[in-house]
Order: structure tokens, then sequence, then C-alpha cells
């Protein structure tokens, strides 16, 4: 898979070691900035991940930002994106298993590097299970066109 990893001035150094895990595990990790720890906003980043998954450059992204809430916003803005904000294993998991999150967003400051390591790897490897969680998905993506049809496109896609 092609994995989109982005962070803010935050989540720089996490940012390097996610990069380092995703490549270990044999994916393609793609460094979509900053590329110093220099103070920045993280929708700029953010969103260039999340516009890359929405057009189907990559597969998946991992957001990092301090509390791992700001990233979720903005990558929740692009259509098609499904971004989850996981604080433990069963979140990684489940994200996955039952809503097919697509990005994955993680707190710089409140993660350890193990856990966070850990469920990189749940998340990475977990399917989605599909059958009565698909159907959810798919109103998911009716509800977004719904929004689209009222609202016009989105400005960002």
């Amino acid at each position: 898979m092609k994995i989109a990893v982005a962070s803010d001035h935050r989540g720089f150094n996490v940012k390097d070691r996610i990069l380092a895990q995703v490549a270990e595990l044999h994916h393609e990790a793609l460094d979509f900035g900053p590329s110093t720890s220099d103070i920045c906003d993280y929708p700029d980043f953010g969103a260039k991940a999340a516009r890359a998954v929405s057009e189907g450059e990559v597969d998946r992204a991992i957001l990092i930002c301090g509390s791992g809430i700001g990233m979720c916003i903005i990558a929740n803005k692009f259509r098609g994106v499904r971004a989850a904000l996981c604080h433990d294993d069963l979140s990684a998991e489940m994200s996955r298993r039952h809503n097919d999150a697509n990005v994955m967003c993680l707190s710089a400051d409140l993660l350890g590097e193990r856990l966070a390591s850990r469920m990189i790897d749940l998340w990475l490897s977990t399917p989605f299970e599909g059958g009565r969680h698909a159907r959810r998905i798919a109103k998911i993506a009716e509800y977004e066109q719904e929004v689209d049809a009222t609202s016009g496109p989105h400005p960002t896609c």
C-alpha cells in the first residue's frame, strides 16, 4: 500500500519514526511534510495528505498533531475520507474493521512510542469486515453526496 504520513511541528519527530515503521512493514511510505520542526499549521499538511487519499493517489494516510483532533477534523473535510482519531489498540483495530478508516489520526503528545507503533501495525494489518458495516459505509457516502448536491462541490476537492 501507499501510505501518506504528515504532521505539524508537534508531530514532526513522531512522523519520522512512523515513516520508518511503515517502510519496515513493506509499504510505500510517502512524507507529506513538514520538512522541518519549525512551527507550522496542521491544516496545511493534513489537507495535503487527505486530498491524496480522496483523489486515490495513496491508499491511506497517518496524520499526527499535538492531540490528533485537528488533523482528524481537516481530513474529514475531503470526499471519501474516513479519518479516525485513534488512542489505543481497540480504536485502531475497530476503525478498520467496522469503519474502513483510510486515515488514522494520532496524538504526538499523548501516546507513547510503543503504543503508537503497535496501533499503526494493527491499523495497517486489520482488514475491513464488510457485511453490515459495508452498508453503513455506503450510507455515509450517500450522505456525503447529498451534502455535495445541496452545497455544491467541496472547495478543496
